[in-house]
């Protein structure tokens, strides 16, 4: 198993650095950094099995990991790097193995209570021996590992945007017609929980409207269907 994974690690560590040096040299004229980091992704996933290699689908993530998704697939490299010399980062072997994802209880934490995710890094996933935790992770924080993946470098941008306007429309809105609820919670409920990544995310959940969210703010109704309500056949990652 030693060996295999070892073997598997300096494979996936080589093509990733090659296809995304090539990637980065043709489109966006950065084929070391990307090769760097692709190469970084690669070796820790493949030792650590994370792939599904044999699914159209743990394929592509691997490559978009490794090209079109490379600013976010960086981020997780560093929350890679965080859980591998926290002493209690809590790495979920169990739901990270063949599942294209990495998923720490604890890890690069930013907001205690709540996951995040770094590219394919699920970070602060909390007591997973809780089914409503291992849920949020599979039915929410992987939807944001996805959208990464398809949107790319657009993805940060979008979503940081999206925080910034709305926690402006948030403070406008609070001072205008919400004065009833705390500045903070109205301004959460606008750049967070509003965001269309998120409303998308929680709606997967099958969890919108969430009990954070202020009522009578923004989307009444659910993005998409819900995982739980579709045949698991039919169900793609994060679609």
């Amino acid at each position: 198993m030693r060996s295999g994974r070892v073997a598997e690690a300096i494979s996936a560590g080589a093509a990733g650095a090659a296809i995304g040096g090539a990637f980065g040299s043709r489109l966006f004229g950065l084929g070391v950094p990307l090769a760097i980091v692709a190469g970084a992704n690669g070796a820790i996933s493949g030792w650590r099995g994370i792939y599904d290699w044999k699914a159209p689908t743990g394929v592509a993530a691997f490559v978009l990991d490794s090209t079109w998704a490379g600013v976010t697939t960086a981020a997780g490299v560093v929350a890679n790097a965080v859980g591998l010399v926290q002493h209690n980062a809590g790495y979920a072997a169990a739901l990270s193995e063949r599942q294209n994802r990495h998923v720490y209880a604890r890890g690069l934490q930013l907001r205690k209570g709540f996951a995040t995710t770094f590219g394919n890094v699920v970070a602060g996933a909390g007591d997973l021996s809780r089914p409503r935790r291992a849920k949020l992770v599979t039915d929410h924080e992987n939807v944001h590992a996805w959208q990464a993946r398809w949107f790319g470098p657009a993805y940060p941008a979008l979503y940081a945007g999206w925080l910034a306007g709305g926690a402006a429309a948030g403070a406008a809105v609070w001072a205008t017609v919400r004065r009833d609820q705390p500045l903070f919670k109205i301004v959460e409920s606008c750049a967070y929980y509003l965001n269309p990544f998120e409303w998308w995310a929680y709606s997967r959940d099958d969890h919108w409207p969430p009990s954070g969210l202020v009522g009578g703010l923004g989307w009444k109704q659910p993005a998409v269907q819900p995982f739980a309500a579709r045949p698991a056949s039919s169900a793609s990652p994060g679609a």
